[in-house]
C-alpha cells in the first residue's frame, strides 16, 4: 500500500516512460489535483487502436464534462486524498478523471512520451468498445444520481404510471360512452403493463435511496468532500 503523499500509476508494458513522472508532479505542484498523460504521439496501430480511442475520449469528454484527450493514458500522478477516494471495479479504470471530478479534484493533462509494444499482446481494440459504451453509461447515472437514485426511477416510473393511467382512462371512455368492446385490444394489455412497470421502477427508487441513506449511515461517510477547513 502506498503511503507517500503523491501517488503515480502506470502501464507495466513498458510503453510509458518513467522519465514523464517528474514532469507530471512538477505539474501537480502547481495546484491541481490529478495529472494525466497525453500520448500526443502516440506509437500504436492507427486502425486498432488509436481510432477508437480518440472516439472513446471524444464520448466520455462529451458526455461527461471532462474534457481530456486520453482517458486510456495509465501514467497519472494523483494527491494521495484523491487516489485514496477512487473507488474501481470493474473496467472503470478508464474513467478515473470522472470519478475524481465528483468529489472535486482539480484535474489537468500533460504531453508524454510513448514507446512501441515489443513485449506481449493488446487487450484493448474495437471488439471493447461495446464495454465501454456501458461502462459509460454506468458512469453517467453515477454523475447524476448516484446519491438520488429516486430522481431517476421515480421520475421515468411516473411518466409510465401516467401513461398507464392515461391509456386506460381512454378506453374506459369508450366503453362506457361509445360502448365499444375493449377486452381484445392490445391497448389495454399496454395500459397495465404501463402502470405495474411505473409502480415497480417507483418502489425500486425508494429501496435504492434507503439502501444509499444507510450505507452512508453506517460507513460515516459523506456525500461530499472536504478540500480544507478555515479558521
Amino acid at each position: 500500500e502506498a503511503k507517500g503523499t503523491i501517488i503515480c500509476s502506470m502501464d507495466g508494458d513498458l510503453q510509458n516512460d518513467p522519465k514523464d513522472i517528474p514532469l507530471l508532479v512538477k505539474k501537480l505542484m502547481e495546484g491541481w489535483d490529478l495529472v494525466s498523460g497525453w500520448r500526443k504521439d502516440r506509437k500504436d496501430p492507427f486502425i486498432s487502436r488509436k481510432l477508437p480511442s480518440k472516439m472513446a475520449n471524444w464520448i466520455i469528454g462529451r458526455t461527461t464534462g471532462v474534457r481530456l484527450h486520453d482517458y486510456g493514458c495509465s501514467l497519472k500522478v494523483y494527491r494521495r486524498e484523491v487516489a485514496k477516494n477512487l473507488l474501481l471495479y470493474g473496467e472503470l479504470h478508464r474513467f478515473i478523471p470522472v470519478l475524481a471530478k465528483q468529489f472535486g479534484a482539480r484535474i489537468t493533462e500533460v504531453p508524454v512520451n510513448h514507446r512501441p509494444r515489443t513485449r506481449g499482446k493488446s487487450k484493448y481494440g474495437i471488439g471493447r468498445t461495446y464495454r465501454v459504451i456501458l461502462d459509460l453509461l454506468l458512469m453517467l447515472f453515477f454523475q447524476k444520481f448516484a446519491t438520488r437514485p429516486l430522481q431517476f426511477f421515480g421520475l421515468t416510473g411516473g411518466l409510465m404510471t401516467l401513461c398507464g393511467l392515461g391509456v386506460e382512462a381512454y378506453l374506459s371512455y369508450i366503453k362506457l360512452f361509445l360502448g365499444e368492446d375493449i377486452g381484445n385490444r392490445p391497448l389495454l394489455i399496454l395500459g397495465v403493463l404501463l402502470i405495474i412497470t411505473g409502480v415497480v421502477l417507483l418502489g425500486i427508487g425508494l429501496l435504492a435511496e434507503l439502501v444509499i441513506r444507510t450505507y452512508y449511515e453506517a460507513s460515516g461517510k459523506h456525500i461530499y468532500s472536504v478540500r480544507e477547513i478555515v479558521g
